[in-house]
């Protein structure tokens, strides 16, 4: 094996090469005690600035996989490094656990992964070996004669000759993962690098491990509110369901029901609770359980599960408003008769047509003392869906909702007429084509789409 590589030192300049022999001594000249102190104190104001600028740029981020991009990037600013990777890995086993990289491809990532654990830095801090928790620097790995073949084979392959290691850990959450940086040639950060990247990790892991809990309260959230909703639609005669429904990261309280009713009728209902978070889903199971009860016993008059309904609103959710769209539906007859409170109109969509079903101003329930409106009936043609959705689709648009309405309304009339067949195909081109972007992480508004498409 070649003799090994004298490590450089990272943030030197690369244009200047470092000698491999000691020099003969040049007579110093001493510089003013003034200078010297002026250089350290603009080198002190230097590295706080933009240990500041950094840690800014970390605090802005939102999610955990932004945080998790911006630690890796930054941290690779301060040591000095192009390439690296970061495994997020909770030593609680609660997760959620990723791997991400910087300059290097999903593939190379792989590729590393394929060294076995205890020969590379992730892994070492991963399964507890190191002796300390401090950095782990290997300044020339192909120099080490004591390293394993396959990272010597891995590293000659990606092309990194040293790496520098920072653990990811809090006092109280234990090790959330590890940072590892890479180095094209053999090299070690400087100590103040070293001091930099220590302070800026340490910021670093307080605000994953804050986005950590946030993301798992928010799946369970997100597990919750699933729970809430029908598992299977039922399958009734003469008409086809497919429900879609897209939740905020907090929760929100839209929701939608079908169920099965006496004559081979259909009860369906979609609705929204003010708010998000645990309340607005304790609000939504209380008021669909609700909605189901009725349904049950008065599901041919829509207007009568509705008032019931409203009378539930009022005595269980004093301080809350709630809408609900009601329909009762036959599809032997392709009859829909339907009830609306302060909810968004019905949206009939087929080879021949593409129109909203008008409906009675009503007032959301809970607004007023007594609710009541009038019930309104159509009958969809052979082949036509009935899309029932929340006015989250139409509000995460960001245009008014007139506006919203005409975009939903050029959204059906544009499903391809092979798409026509399956109602959660349709749905899913409405969806694609009036939130382009897809459901947005900062977003409030929940989105649910329930279609009915009549034989």
């Amino acid at each position: 094996m070649s003799a090994p590589h004298l490590p450089k030192v990272a943030g030197i300049d690369p244009m200047v090469p470092v000698s491999t022999h000691t020099a003969a001594p040049l007579r110093a000249v001493p510089a003013a005690p003034g200078a010297f102190l002026q250089d350290r104190l603009a080198g002190w104001v230097s590295d706080l600035t933009t240990l500041h600028e950094l840690t800014e740029r970390l605090a802005a981020t939102r999610t955990l996989d932004s945080a998790l991009h911006e630690t890796l990037g930054a941290g690779a600013a301060l040591v000095g490094a192009r390439r690296g990777l970061l495994v997020l890995d909770p030593a609680d086993g609660a997760g959620p656990s990723r791997t991400i990289g910087l300059g290097l491809a999903h593939a190379e990532l792989g590729h590393i992964e394929t060294v076995p654990r205890s020969a590379t830095p992730h892994g070492r801090f991963l399964d507890g070996l190191p002796v300390t928790t401090g950095p782990l620097a290997s300044p020339d790995i192909l120099g080490d004669p004591g390293l394993d073949p396959r990272c010597r084979e891995v590293a000659t392959g990606l092309g990194y000759a040293a790496s520098y290691a920072l653990p990811l850990a809090t006092e109280a959450d234990g090790r959330l993962g590890v940072a590892v940086w890479l180095y094209d040639e053999p090299a070690e950060p400087l100590e103040r690098q070293c001091h930099l990247a220590g302070l800026y990790t340490r910021y670093a892991t307080a605000h994953l491990s804050r986005l950590l809990e946030l993301e798992r309260t928010r799946a369970d959230a997100a597990v919750i509110a699933e729970e809430l909703l029908p598992s299977v639609l039922p399958r009734v005669p003469g008409v086809r369901l497919a429900a879609r429904h897209r939740t905020t990261p907090t929760g929100g309280g839209d929701w939608y029901d079908a169920l099965p009713l006496p004559d081979r009728a259909l009860g369906l209902a979609v609705g929204s609770v003010g708010g998000r978070g645990p309340r607005a889903l304790a609000a939504m199971g209380r008021l669909r359980a609700g909605l189901r009860a009725y349904a049950v016993m008065e599901g041919e008059d829509p207007v009568a599960v509705l008032s019931d309904l409203e009378l539930l609103v009022t005595l269980t959710e004093p301080a809350g408003a709630a809408t609900a769209l009601y329909a009762y539906c036959e599809p032997d007859r392709r009859s829909v008769l339907f009830a609306g409170a302060g909810h968004t109109p019905p949206l009939v969509t087929g080879d021949r047509r593409t129109e909203f079903v008008e409906t009675t101003l009503s007032a959301p329930l809970g607004m007023l003392s007594c609710w009541e409106a009038p019930s309104v009936e159509f009958s969809p043609g052979p082949g036509e869906t009935v899309l029932f959705y929340t006015d989250g689709l139409l509000r995460r648009t960001g245009d008014s909702m007139d506006r919203a309405f005409a975009r939903l309304h050029a959204a059906a009339a544009a499903v391809p007429r092979a798409l026509r067949q399956d109602p959660g195909a349709v749905a899913d081109h409405v969806l694609r084509t009036v939130l382009p972007d897809g459901p947005t992480s900062d977003s409030t508004e929940d989105v649910v789409i329930l279609a009915a498409r009549f034989d």
